[in-house]
């Protein structure tokens, strides 16, 4: 079997794909984080939010047919792709539209990832595509969804999985894969207690990314086989998944770097203390994910902002940041910043210390403050003196302290309520 892995064989595939990406999720693991935001639209990286990965990956990869499935509190995901991405050109047959629960179907909201799409397929039946790209909206990644799209085509696959290799102790929190020699997956199994190897493996298993390639008649077929199933979770991973591996041909692909055939860079930060290592990895000299690369670029709504400014510089109150990633409208003024990472328009008063953070933008922080191993959240106002980071006692009344010891900070526990309801 050889590969069609040729530029205009793959640009074929691409623009007879319709690429929808599930952005409806709650992200509960992220604690406040996700209070007024759903997971996607969490600010990542300095200057993006977490949407911007898989829409840059369709886009970059030549998808510009997309739809957003949106659920629970999206005002400000909405807002985001409206302000960030409408440079698509419709006269050109490209669009990202924005697909909110809206009682098409069923007189309900989506009741699982399979409800979301099925609800939708009135939609995606105007659209006409070949294949339907199914995608999780709240992954960190770079991906040529080209590759997986040609190896769908050439298997001769009704679905085809997205997988990378975890150890057995991560694998438990996923959906794992069983495959034979040919790719072909054999099991699926949801966060199992006792993960499968993969295939000439004894400490990783192949789990599922969330990443399905569906041929679209067949993803009709199986989305309305569900949805007359009473007793289904209307889930894909739960439902759909296991019962077609027996009879239909369901394979995996790999995702690996081209060159070196390693595995590739994805994250989950779903919780808090993946997503303070996420965000810190990225300070590093040459870290796995490049957001430098030119070829491969991550797009966002770019807010016009000054450059950041570092100002005092004598032994009492310096401003200056080591180590660290400082985005724009940044004031660092007379205070230390070490290995942290700061999102725009964030003040940091004289004689304080931030290490090991991550702050997310619209933050003040007051004068004398110390803040070690924190999360500071969208719009927080730190007062003057505050110590953070060093006594877990102090913090676990005032805060959430993850399991790894990252203090989370929001609004709401400083007593500032950003968003009024009454």
């Amino acid at each position: 079997m050889i590969m069609k892995t040729q530029p205009r064989f793959i640009s074929l595939l691409t623009r007879d794909t319709l690429a929808l990406i599930l952005a409806g999720g709650r992200g509960s693991r992220l604690r406040r984080l996700t209070y007024w935001r759903a997971k996607p639209a969490v600010p990542f990286g300095g200057k993006f939010r977490i949407i911007d990965f898989p829409l840059s990956n369709c886009v970059n990869s030549g998808i510009r047919r997309i739809g957003v499935i949106t659920q629970y509190k999206a005002h400000s995901l909405i807002l985001h792709i409206q302000q960030g991405w409408g440079h698509l050109r419709g006269q050109f047959g490209e669009f990202i539209e924005l697909l909110p629960a809206q009682q098409r179907i069923e007189t309900s909201w989506y009741k699982g990832t399979a409800d979301a799409v099925y609800q939708n397929l009135d939609i995606i039946r105007n659209h006409d595509p070949s294949y339907v790209l199914l995608l999780a909206g709240d992954h960190i990644y770079k991906m040529d969804y080209g590759p997986m799209l040609a190896a769908h085509e050439d298997s001769q696959a009704d679905m085809t999985i997205g997988s990378i290799e975890v150890p057995m102790e991560l694998a438990r929190s996923f959906g794992v894969l069983g495959i034979d020699k040919d790719n072909r997956v054999r099991s699926f199994i949801e966060k199992p207690d006792n993960p499968e190897p993969a295939p000439g493996r004894k400490n990783t298993a192949r789990v599922s990314m969330g990443i399905y390639v569906f041929n679209r008649d067949f993803l009709f077929e199986q989305l309305i086989k569900d949805a007359d199933n009473n007793n289904s979770s209307h889930d894909f991973g739960t439902d759909i998944i296991p019962s077609i591996i027996d009879q239909y041909n369901i394979h995996a692909y790999a995702f690996r770097e081209e060159e070196s055939g390693e595995q590739a860079y994805w994250r989950d930060v779903g919780t808090v203390d993946a997503f303070w290592k996420a965000n810190l990895e990225l300070i590093g000299v040459t870290p796995e994910l490049n957001l430098y690369d030119q070829n491969w670029p991550i797009w966002t709504h770019q807010e016009q902002l000054p450059p950041a400014k570092f100002v005092f510089d004598n032994d009492e109150r310096r401003g200056m940041a080591v180590d660290s990633m400082v985005s724009g409208g940044c004031i660092i003024s007379g205070s230390m910043v070490r290995h942290s990472l700061l999102f725009s328009n964030v003040t940091i008063n004289s004689y304080s210390h931030v290490e090991d953070s991550v702050v997310l933008p619209n933050v003040k922080i007051g004068k004398h403050c110390e803040i070690y191993r924190a999360i500071i959240d969208k719009g927080c106002s730190i007062p003057d003196n505050m110590i953070i980071g060093k006594k877990t006692e102090d913090d676990t009344k005032r805060f959430h302290v993850s399991p790894g010891g990252v203090v989370l900070v929001t609004p709401e526990m400083l007593g500032q309520e950003l968003h009024h309801v009454r």
